[in-house]
């Protein structure tokens, strides 16, 4: 497996990372000082996010010899990474969001509830504004090389998203509910607080799903195969590609791809023209996983060849 990622690369995912834990260090810290639940909330699913990204990123085992590098392989669906450490986080981010769900529900069986200061509200649209752009930043960049770990930054964005618009919609109502003197909107905060701790409690639970039973398999779509197929045609030895299936695990693509040769090459010339578009696709794209390669003859089809013609007929069917 390619399991090194170009300098690039692994600068955009850290920006990814320290600019969740900077969102949420600032988000945790104005509605400490503010008393918004709902931004607390919204700083604590930044952390989450901040928290998920690092256990992926870090490499919490070095690999030494063969045999590590092939159980490494074993488990790529989970990027090779200990379990142990991602089910730490998992309970953490837990225990937060139950933490949060319990603060939330008390706000609101008591009933005693504040304005929310605007400093609640500048923060957050900040905060949307500067994941946006960063979102846009990595997204873009990951799509351009074609990795496909952008459709993994997408999701994750979306649920973000959801997060910051929730403690946005109950900031602003409780702060109209506090201009206006009409108290049933004071409980708006506590409300969107509610709802961001059960996006916390998904975040941690889809973490341990993952960290338990592997991440879930995801095919690419033709579009973004169609540079796999590319790069493997350009082989010396490759007639066509018969078939190419991307499946993304985590933040590796596995590939299954299918060649035709030439029928009259001996055996280890095609293994050799396989283990060069092997090597190929592994070092031009550092996103890829394994690669499975099948070699099979190719078979030019009616009207070039015949049922008629003999098997040990010396004659090429092709134009040389």
């Amino acid at each position: 497996m390619n399991d090194k990622q170009s300098p690039q690369s692994e600068t955009v995912a850290w920006n990814g990372i320290v600019s969740d834990a900077v969102l949420a260090l600032a988000k945790g810290s104005v509605g400490y000082f503010t008393g918004s639940k709902a931004l607390l909330g919204d700083a604590l699913y930044s952390g989450a996010d901040a928290a998920a990204r690092l256990a992926e990123a870090l490499p919490w085992r070095p690999e030494k010899g063969k045999k590590q590098r092939a159980a490494r392989r074993a488990v790529a669906g989970t990027n090779g990474k200990e379990p142990i450490i991602t089910i730490l986080f998992s309970v953490l981010i837990l225990m937060a969001g139950l933490q949060m769900t319990f603060s939330a529900i008390r706000d609101l069986t008591r009933g005693h509830l504040s304005t929310v200061p605007p400093a609640a509200l500048v923060t957050v649209l900040i905060s949307i504004l500067v994941k946006e752009g960063i979102f846009q930043y990595q997204y873009r960049y990951f799509k351009k090389i074609g990795d496909g770990s952008h459709a993994a930054y997408a999701d994750s964005h979306r649920f973000s998203l959801y997060s910051s618009v929730a403690a946005l919609i109950g900031i602003t109502l409780s702060m109209i509910g506090g201009y206006i003197s009409w108290s049933p909107l004071l409980y708006m905060d506590p409300v969107a607080a509610l709802l961001t701790s059960c996006l916390i409690l998904r975040k941690g639970y889809t973490m341990i799903a993952a960290s338990i039973y592997g991440k879930t398999s995801q095919e690419l779509p033709s579009a973004e195969a169609a540079n796999f197929i590319e790069t493997v045609g350009r082989v010396h030895g490759v007639i066509r590609v018969e078939h190419l299936q991307a499946v993304e695990q985590g933040r590796y693509v596995n590939l299954q791809v299918k060649i035709s040769v030439n029928p009259r090459i001996t055996v280890m010339e095609a293994q050799d023209i396989s283990e060069c578009a092997r090597k190929l696709l592994q070092h031009r794209f550092v996103h890829v996983g394994e690669v499975h390669m099948d070699v099979v003859p190719y078979d030019p089809g009616y009207p070039y060849k015949t049922n008629h013609q003999l098997a040990d007929n010396d004659i090429p069917t092709l134009l040389q």
